[in-house]
């Protein structure tokens, strides 16, 4: 099959785009540069140069395959109402041409929740319109469905939301939790992310929520005694009042509790995370350097 995915040259999208071409699978990438575009090419895939903000290059690498995946949004929190905005057109353009196709199209979403269900309504969750947009797409004959990620998806290099815990540690002098530390995260290889995108695109059901979830829930505190040991830092609570002048932007992140299971998807696709655990990946890995 012809695959379209945009974020194909990322940190969850080359996973991804490995996995398919190994499978057999042609993929077009979506590059907004030229550095994305020669990744992309050496990595076996064609390369379609646009943006989530070209809507032509968007409709474009949509018409020409056989399904869509669709990794892509920009993390930059500084400019978060736009991205979540940008994201929302992205879908519904790539979701206007797959209409009526009974094609597959995939999207990343977050905010994974313990029941494995996402309501139809504004749960609190920012990116809850993508979501939706994507899941209402089911009743208009597109297999789509939405794999929500968990806050940390790792591997030995980098651990989402714990790589800016680090970064902080090492500006502020000190390894935090937020309150008493009983707050959880869950967390998920990437290479187990990749492999649920490639198992949700090829046999997902439409209508489908799925969670990206291994580790159903790590304290915060144990996350941060495992950051203040390798950094040689003094590890403190931070009062709920002084969360956001501590930690900034990754505040919101840090007042949810993120518990999360994955058993109904792992039931669903036969989906089993098999690689190291997140607190395996910051005791191994490379997270520090």
């Amino acid at each position: 099959m012809r695959i379209f995915i945009t974020g194909a040259s990322g940190f969850i999208g080359s996973a991804v785009t490995k996995e398919l071409i190994n499978s057999g699978h042609e993929v077009i990438g979506l590059a907004r540069s030229d550095e994305s575009a020669a990744a992309l090419v050496k990595a076996g895939a064609k390369a379609l140069r646009g943006s989530l903000e070209d809507i032509a290059s968007l409709k474009k690498g949509a018409g020409e395959s056989d399904g869509v995946i669709n990794l892509g949004f920009n993390h930059d929190f500084s400019q978060f109402g736009a991205s979540i905005q940008t994201e929302l057109s992205a879908i519904e353009a790539m979701g206007e041409v797959l209409t009526g196709k009974g094609l597959p199209f995939v999207i990343a979403s977050g905010g994974p929740n313990i029941t494995e269900k996402i309501e139809k309504k504004d749960s609190g969750f920012p990116r809850i319109g993508s979501a939706l947009k994507a899941l209402q797409l089911a009743d208009h004959n597109v297999r789509s469905s939405i794999v929500r990620l968990a806050p940390c998806v790792h591997d030995k290099t980098k651990g989402g939301f714990v790589t800016a815990l680090i970064d902080i540690a090492k500006r502020t002098g000190v390894s935090a939790y937020p309150g008493d530390g009983s707050r959880r995260w869950c967390a998920v290889h990437r290479l187990d992310a990749a492999h649920l995108f490639c198992l949700a695109f090829e046999k997902a059901p439409a209508g489908a929520v799925l969670q990206a979830v291994a580790d159903t829930g790590i304290p915060l505190k144990v996350i941060a005694e495992k950051i203040g040991q390798r950094l040689n830092l003094p590890i403190r609570p931070i009062a709920d009042e002084d969360i956001e002048k501590h930690f900034g932007w990754l505040s919101m992140a840090l007042r949810s509790d993120f518990y999360a299971s994955s058993t109904v998807t792992q039931k669903l696709l036969d989906w089993k995370p098999v690689n190291p655990g997140l607190l395996d990946d910051l005791d191994n890995g490379l997270f520090f350097n």
